[in-house]
């Protein structure tokens, strides 16, 4: 499942996720399941010349990055493998960042970083003049909507009901998401 809010120029993309990746370190191999999101730039396309064709939309480059995961062999909705990405270099995100705020209350963490985008924006290197002149403060509007669709998610990869391998593999390794 995928979910996307776009504004002018900054857009959230928030999407279930299951994840298994053989390279992790001790304690932290075996499945992931979980709830990622990212704040990104959004790019409209020409339309053509018409008004009335469809614009294409692009999801660019990541800026920002929640993974609200857990192991899969952890009681559903512990959330104990939470943890986030300040900043991306090109695609790539840099290295996960655990603490003890986010361990404590990954919803209400996540809650509290996107009720404050200018200061999310900052720590991920991208200046107010990268972003459209209502970004901000758009994001920080539509804060409580994207939670409803954060917490839905969550609920639904605990219950097994997104955030799931297909029923007939073994996975090695892993990446089923949008993100």
């Amino acid at each position: 499942m995928l979910y996307a809010f776009g504004f002018e120029r900054l857009g959230v993309v928030v999407g279930d996720l299951y994840l298994v990746d053989p390279s992790l370190p001790a304690g932290r191999e075996g499945p992931e399941r979980g709830v990622r999101l990212e704040v990104r730039m959004f790019e409209r396309g020409d339309a053509g010349g018409s008004l009335y064709k469809a614009w294409p939309i692009t999801l660019e480059r990541p800026l920002w990055r929640a993974d609200l995961l857990e192991s899969v062999a952890s009681p559903p909705g512990s959330l104990d493998r939470a943890h986030y990405h300040p900043s991306f270099t090109g695609w790539g995100p840099v290295d996960d960042v655990f603490t003890p705020e986010l361990s404590a209350d990954p919803v209400g963490w996540l809650a509290d970083r996107l009720a404050d985008p200018a200061a999310l924006l900052a720590e991920a290197g991208v200046g107010r003049g990268e972003v459209g002149p209502h970004d901000v403060a758009d994001l920080q509007a539509a804060q409580p909507d994207i939670m409803r669709f954060v917490e839905q998610l969550i609920d639904t990869a605990a219950d097994g009901l997104q955030a799931r391998p297909p029923h007939w593999e073994q996975l090695a390794s892993a990446r089923i998401s949008w993100l």
